[in-house]
């Protein structure tokens, strides 16, 4: 690990030295239009051949004529954008030492009609794109998204699984951060998989997964970022579109949306309004053998089974602008607003056994949470092109504020195996409100190079504060108690200050580095106002990333990368009071949780960009994990985190995409893996592990000009998640996708889980404990939706929106519900 360090630094600071070297080459050429008129004021672009990325950008004078000075050496192509006209494109040229000066072909434009108004220009996107650090999944090419929500949409991703608690994972690892366009959801658990249940499909543009981020990125997030791109059109004049959604499972649900972009001048604004009600239901079932710790003795049996309803709506609305002060210089802000009122109800019945199943008790709960979570959030960015070379510097300053009310309402009812009472009923009401608050700012520097290469340099801090002040009230004979064994006020505050520097260029023809090292310091403290415990921590850590490409052909090549991620505790995971679940479950936190670190190494081979195949290897310490612990003389369970063990993993993965008939395009996706976990738990020495193929098959089938289909699923062959051992599942999906109104509308037919076999089941058996437990929810269902679009303009391809700064801590919030 230190050579590795120390071979990253070398690179870093042989690579600082070029900063200061200027290319020598000249590229000139003239641009006219489908009637060989002059074309006076095109946007000229010029890009690298490698991978499109800009390198300068420039304007045609009144003749139409442009050039490019002091260009590196290096492969190009230019791109010419203009007002009424299609995009335009130069062939590919070379700068060598010897041809350094370039004179193009003159490029033609072809004239669009006098604006676009009823017509409605889109491309047909590809479901999977795979970029050399991320693959991006592209939600309106697949038809069974429509009615959906964002996490039903993750569900169903290459790679992406979900638990029976909403918690995602990434290639069989958990630990993953969750970015909303590009900045972080702050919300974590429950919580997050809430927020997603509650975001639909018809707002969503893109998924973009990254397992080793680039060192820009935050070091959170132990499986990598999944990076949940918002739609944004890009229209000078205006453009947007309206979207309904119908679906019925067991119960009814509706999502709507309304986008909407105009551009004039300097100025563009944006808004984004959403609407969205959900009726879900749940049947959970589990069963615990409380076991003697010294006899491995079963002294009980405990059978629960949960039936949970889950009603809720949600408003979310974004308004943002861009102002285009000047060529070089752009300002915006974007202000985001989230409301969501929901009912959580649950019937349980819990059955208490002897060893021989011998009936001993009867409890029924009745649990219901009147929940309301309130967000707002507001980005202010700016950005400054200091040169015609790109170099560029971006600020972002972000304020995200969480309000979340939860009237909690708890009754259990004791009974003897002859159905009679045998105590009193106990009602529980718990007020459980909390407060979030974060601060963030952050400045990123860009500097192109000599020959291609690229430096970044960029300092981040962030400030966040929770408030968790749980209130409980016992009903003795109708009269309301302060239950002060229950109640809980806690109070975490964190500061963590960051700074990068990432270093790119070609090696050779065939090779490509780039190199980043980022470190972070975090500062912690903790404050359980109820009993008096405090916690203050500081530390800091470096964590370098490596990409090494190399080209063996136009067919044929090689990415191998590493990277080191930290993944911090949730918050809530550090407070220390226990948390009344219900009469027999309590979850309990953990002040004394370390972070887990991993170190990530992937080699991708990729052929003719149609099969892409990567072997990956992770190793993770202090792995954060949930533990168990039993009191088998009163049936109780205890669940917390702890710093408990290691993880190794090796796997597989192969993708491959493409036509194999005009009217037929498929893109599978397969991932094969070997968890092994092993650590002392409880006492005990446990090591577990297990191989799991995960497959993504989707068929995508062209039936007419204006009608598609699609057949798709997924299947998990099952395997270990920490120290859960879950079974096989899988879905199958279907769709019709219809364009009318000459391709302003688009209806679709969608069945999703069309066999019901999205049944999530799983065990955990470690020391004495021995619990299992089976899971059912709405997940089979038939939508239909309607989206329209309209436009009056020209598409602009040179806009970019700033997304804001805030990254990791938004990913880690928990709210005790």
């Amino acid at each position: 690990m230190r050579k590795l360090l120390t071979l990253l630094t070398l690179c870093i600071t042989i690579s600082i030295s070029t900063l200061a070297q200027k290319g020598s080459g000249k590229v000139s050429g003239q641009v006219i239009d489908g009637n060989t008129k002059t074309i006076e004021a095109a946007t000229i672009t010029l890009l690298r051949a490698k991978d499109s990325s800009v390198a300068k950008i420039s304007a045609a004078n009144k003749t139409g004529n442009f050039v490019f000075e002091n260009v590196n050496e290096g492969k190009y192509l230019v791109s010419i954008t203009a007002v009424g006209h299609t995009k335009g494109f130069s062939e590919v040229f070379e700068i060598t030492p010897s041809h350094t000066n370039i004179t193009l072909k003159t490029i033609e434009l072809v004239p669009l009609a006098k604006n676009l108004t009823g017509v409605t220009v889109s491309a047909k996107k590809p479901l999977i794109e795979q970029k050399i650090d991320r693959m991006i999944v592209n939600v309106d090419a697949s038809i069974t998204n429509v009615g959906t929500s964002a996490l039903e949409v993750l569900e169903k991703s290459p790679g992406v699984s979900i638990d029976k608690d909403g918690n995602i994972s990434l290639k069989g690892k958990q630990g993953v951060q969750i970015y909303i366009d590009g900045r972080p959801s702050y919300l974590s658990g429950p919580d997050l998989a809430n927020y997603l249940r509650n975001l639909s499909s018809n707002q969503l543009d893109q998924i973009e997964i990254m397992t080793n981020p680039p060192a820009k990125y935050d070091a959170a997030g132990n499986a990598g970022i999944i990076n949940i791109k918002t739609k944004k059109t890009k229209q000078l004049g205006y453009s947007g579109s309206i979207s309904s959604t119908w679906s019925q499972g067991r119960y009814p649900k509706v999502s709507e949306s309304f986008n909407f972009n105009y551009r004039k001048n300097k100025l563009n604004l944006f808004t984004t309004l959403g609407y969205n009600y959900r009726k879900n239901w749940q049947d959970l079932d589990i069963q615990r053998k409380f076991i003697e710790h010294s006899t491995k003795e079963i002294k009980s049996h405990y059978d629960q089974e949960s039936r949970i309803k889950d009603e809720g709506q949600s408003y979310n609305a974004k308004v943002g602008f861009d102002y285009f002060a000047n060529k070089k210089t752009t300002f915006g802000a974007v202000f985001t607003g989230y409301f969501n009122p929901g009912l959580f109800s649950n019937q349980s019945d819990v059955l208490i056994s002897d060893a021989n199943h011998f009936l001993l008790s009867r409890t029924l709960a009745k649990t219901s949470n009147d929940r309301e979570w309130k967000n707002f959030s507001t980005n202010v960015n700016f950005r400054h092109l200091l040169d015609t070379t790109g170099q560029e510097i971006t600020a972002d300053l972000d304020y995200l504020t969480y309000r979340t009310t939860n009237s909690q309402y708890l009754v259990n009812a004791y009974y003897d195996p002859n159905g009679i009472p045998t105590d009193k009923a106990d009602t529980l009401l718990g007020s459980l409100p909390q407060d979030i608050n974060i601060y963030s700012a952050k400045v990123d520097y860009t500097l192109p190079l000599k020959k291609g290469a690229k430096f970044e340099a960029g300092v981040k801090t962030s400030y966040v504060e929770t408030d968790n002040n749980a209130i409980y009230d016992s009903v003795n004979y109708g009269i309301r108690v302060r239950d002060n064994g229950r109640s809980n006020h806690f109070i975490y505050k964190e500061n963590v200050n960051a700074a990068y520097v990432n270093y790119s260029r070609a090696l050779s023809k065939k090779w490509f580095g780039q190199f980043g090292l980022r470190l972070e310091n975090t500062n912690a403290t903790g404050d359980q106002v109820t009993t008096g415990q405090k916690f203050d921590r500081h530390y800091t850590q470096l964590f370098p990333t490596a990409f090494i490409q190399y080209k063996a052909s136009d067919k044929n090549s090689f990415v191998l990368n590493y990277g080191r991620r930290i993944q911090r505790p949730n918050y809530q995971d550090l407070n220390p009071f226990i948390l009344f679940l219900d009469k027999y479950t309590f979850e309990q936190g953990n002040p004394n949780l370390q972070p887990q670190f991993a170190h990530n190494i992937e080699f991708t081979h990729s052929y003719k960009g149609f099969v892409n195949t990567t072997l990956n290897y992770t190793r993770t310490t202090d792995i954060i994990n949930e533990v168990l612990e039993q009191n088998t003389d009163r049936n109780e369970t205890y669940v917390k985190k702890d710093n408990i063990a290691k993880q190794r993993q090796y796997g597989i993965s192969v993708s491959a995409s493409g036509p194999v008939k005009k009217w037929w395009t498929p893109n599978l996706w397969t991932n094969l893996y070997n968890n092994q976990f092993e650590g002392i738990i409880n006492g005990d020495y446990v090591k577990t592990g297990a191989t799991t193929l995960q497959a993504n098959l989707q068929n995508q089938f062209k039936l007419g000009k204006t009608l598609s289909a699609e057949l798709s699923g997924y299947f998990n062959s099952g395997g270990v998640q920490g120290v859960f051992r879950i079974k096989s599942f899988g879905m199958v999906n279907m769709g019709l996708s219809k364009q009318v109104f000459k391709g302003k509308g688009t209806f679709r037919l969608t069945g999703r889980d069309v066999f019901r076999t999205q049944k999530i089941k799983g065990d955990i058996k470690y020391s004495n404990i021995d619990a299992s437990f089976q899971q059912r929810r709405d997940s089979r269902q038939v939508a239909l939706g309607f989206t329209y679009r309209f436009a009056k303009g020209k598409m602009n391809t040179n806009q970019k929106r700033k997304t804001g700064g805030a990254n990791e801590e938004q990913s880690r919030i928990k709210t005790g519900e």
